[in-house]
């Protein structure tokens, strides 16, 4: 799912990857590793675009290790999981910190906690003067219209 916002976005920076730092959501990571059909077609270009900025938000990486911790995933293991995220020079992973937290309490129109605070680290990320989309199909974050996404 393609927002205006996004598309916009878009077409004004030329889809530049290294110009605009995406935010991975929970599901976005998974359905990358994982090769799943479901991940976005414009998502799975950026999530494999070397050049792409990207950020993973801490609450997204402790989620995403107890989906595969619990089984629910054809990653292999949690170690497996870190170890292709540690080695991606492209991922920075961004801290569950006061900002983001301060930012999630004001998004009452989210009502899950983790994407509260993926959405807020989106918003953080922006306050310094970033360009950001989150990769994501979440319904709930998609719905807040809050930050463009990318899907």
């Amino acid at each position: 799912m393609l927002n205006l916002t996004a598309i916009l976005m878009m077409v004004l920076i030329g889809h530049d990857s290294r110009i605009m730092k995406y935010i991975i959501d929970t599901h976005a990571l998974i359905w990358f590793l994982e090769g799943n059909s479901r991940l976005g077609a414009i998502a799975k270009e950026i999530l494999s675009d070397a050049g792409s900025e990207l950020i993973l938000p801490a609450i997204a990486l402790a989620e995403s290790v107890w989906i595969v911790s619990r089984g629910k995933t054809s990653i292999p293991s949690v170690e497996a999981l870190l170890k292709v995220v540690k080695d991606d020079e492209r991922v920075s992973i961004y801290p569950l910190d006061f900002d983001v937290i301060e930012r999630s309490i004001k998004l009452i129109s989210i009502n899950e906690m983790h994407d509260r605070q993926i959405v807020s680290t989106a918003l953080v990320v922006e306050s310094q003067g970033n360009q950001v989309a989150i990769l994501t199909c979440d319904q709930n974050i998609c719905a807040a219209k809050v930050v463009a996404i990318v899907w």
